[in-house]
Formats: C-alpha cells, structure tokens, sequence
C-alpha cells in the first residue's frame, strides 16, 4: 500500500545502525534462549538457509544510516522510510485495538542495521533476516533484506509484500504482550508444532493490521497513512508470505520437503492465515492454538 503523501513520519521510532564488522551468526552462543528467538524470526529457518547462501560473509563497511524521514512521499520514496511509516502506522494502530481487550500497548523498539548487530538475544547478521526479540523486546530489519525477498525467494517487491514483513514481526511483539509467544518453545519443530503455531498467528495479526492500516490515522495531521488497499496490495502480500514458506525454502535449499522439520509454516499456511486476520478483523480468529491442524 502507497503512504498518503502528507501524513507527518516520526522517525524517532526507529534506530538506524551501521554494519558492526562481522558478526557471529545468530544461533551460536545465546543458550537457553536461542529456541524462543529462533522461532520468532520471521520466515527464514537458518539451518536451511546454509544451502542457499554459505558461509557467513565479512561485513565490514558501514553503510550510510536512514535518510531524514517526513512525510509519507518519503516513505513511497525510499525503503528505509517506508519501514519508518509502516512502524508508525502498527504503533497507532495497536494501542487502540488491544485496549478493547483492556490490554496495553507498549512500543517496541525498531531497529535498522547493516550486515550484523547486537541484540538482547544474541549477536545477529543479515542472513537470519528481520527477527523479534522478546529480551528486548525489538524488532530488527536489514533493509537489503527485502531485495533478498525477490531476488533468492521469488516474492513480489510491492510496497505491502515489505510492509507485511514489518507487520509480522510486531505480530511477535503482540504475542509476548499477551503472554503466548512462549509456546514457540513447544515442540519446536513440525507442521503442527507450536513454533509453527506461533509464526501463523504472527501472520494473522499481520494481515489484522492491513484490515484497518487504511483508517488508522497520523495523530498530527488526523490524515489516514495509508492509501486504499488494491488487489495488487494483497496478492504482494500473499506473495511474501508464500515466498517464506518452510516447504518453500527447504525445496530451494535441498530439493526436497520434510515437514518434521517445520519451524514457520508452509507457504499455503502462512497464506490462509494472514488472510483470515485481513478478512475477519478480529484477533479472536487468529487462535492458532485453538485448531486442530493449523
């Protein structure tokens, strides 16, 4: 979806970060928590990954930060800014949506990095992709992460193909609030695990989020940020969440499908839940816990 050009950006809610040099891969060192942070990444299992891109690579420039984000044509204009929008826009939205629930919102922090980072669950680089951290409760993106979205996974580079990705990981975030991203930790892998069950329904309040991103207004301007959604804005969106399915990346990876091995979902079930948080509105139809097969 295309940001409505004057609504007033507030990159104050987002820390940009340079390349830190080289970082060990995430998944090595963090103990007891590497099992929660793990299946809070956002569709990307590292040890399938290692067929797609190697060895961890030496990142050592640093990269120019996020330019000065204002106005949401900045946000059409250029990728940093679109993040910088789309975290304003979950960060108006939810308050609202969970105080209906007498639940609270705290804001999460956003960053942006290059190559490698520190976090409170361990030191992370690109290839892990954007992640939640209930430690510190961050979400941390790569920006060069969502050409790697088309390039290596075949998705759509639409405006809410990116913006789905930023939605999905404050999904995370709305699950440690309510208590349930813990149950990441049960039976950690296979297609009706509660890794699995978790990722879902990151996925559906994701798509709950696009259902009212349109309404949900710039608390300075009282201007809606985002334009109306169009039948290109969805199917960019199911793009990516197909493009991210286990079975997806496990076929690119090795050439072949194991289920057991599930930690995020196929590409069909990351589809039809996203979809059924867009279509119903309602967190009570995200329960992925509730149902038999997710």
């Amino acid at each position: 979806m295309s940001f409505n050009d004057n609504v007033q950006l507030d990159p104050s809610q987002v820390q940009s970060r340079g390349g830190m040099g080289r970082g060990t891969k995430i998944g090595g060192g963090i103990g007891g928590g590497i099992v929660l942070l793990l299946a809070a990444l956002f569709g990307i299992n590292p040890a399938l990954l290692e067929g797609l891109t190697g060895t961890t690579q030496d990142q050592t420039q640093s990269q120019a930060t996020a330019p000065a984000c204002k106005t949401g044509a900045d946000a059409d204009a250029n990728l940093d800014c679109r993040i910088v929008g789309t975290v304003n826009s979950l960060n108006a939205f939810w308050p609202a949506y969970l105080a209906q629930y007498g639940k609270q919102y705290p804001q999460p922090k956003t960053v942006l990095f290059r190559g490698a980072t520190s976090t409170g669950c361990g030191s992370a680089t690109s290839e892990v992709g954007p992640f939640y951290c209930p430690a510190d409760q961050t979400a941390y993106f790569d920006p060069g992460f969502f050409q790697e979205l088309v390039d290596r996974f075949g998705s759509s580079g639409g405006p809410l193909a990116q913006e789905y990705v930023v939605a999905h990981e404050f999904g995370h975030h709305v699950q440690n609030l309510l208590g349930t991203i813990d149950r990441a930790q049960q039976d950690p892998q296979g297609p009706e695990s509660g890794a699995v069950r978790t990722e879902l329904q990151a996925d559906c309040y994701a798509g709950l989020w696009v259902r009212y991103a349109t309404t949900t207004k710039d608390p300075k301007s009282g201007q809606a940020y985002l334009e109306p959604l169009t039948d290109k804005d969805l199917q960019d969106a199911l793009s990516a969440a197909s493009s991210v399915g286990d079975d997806r990346i496990q076929k690119a990876a090795t050439g072949r499908v194991s289920p057991e091995s599930w930690t995020h979902g196929s590409s069909a079930q990351r589809q039809k839940w996203f979809y059924q948080g867009y279509k119903t509105g309602d967190i009570n139809q995200c329960d992925t816990f509730k149902v038999a097969t997710p």
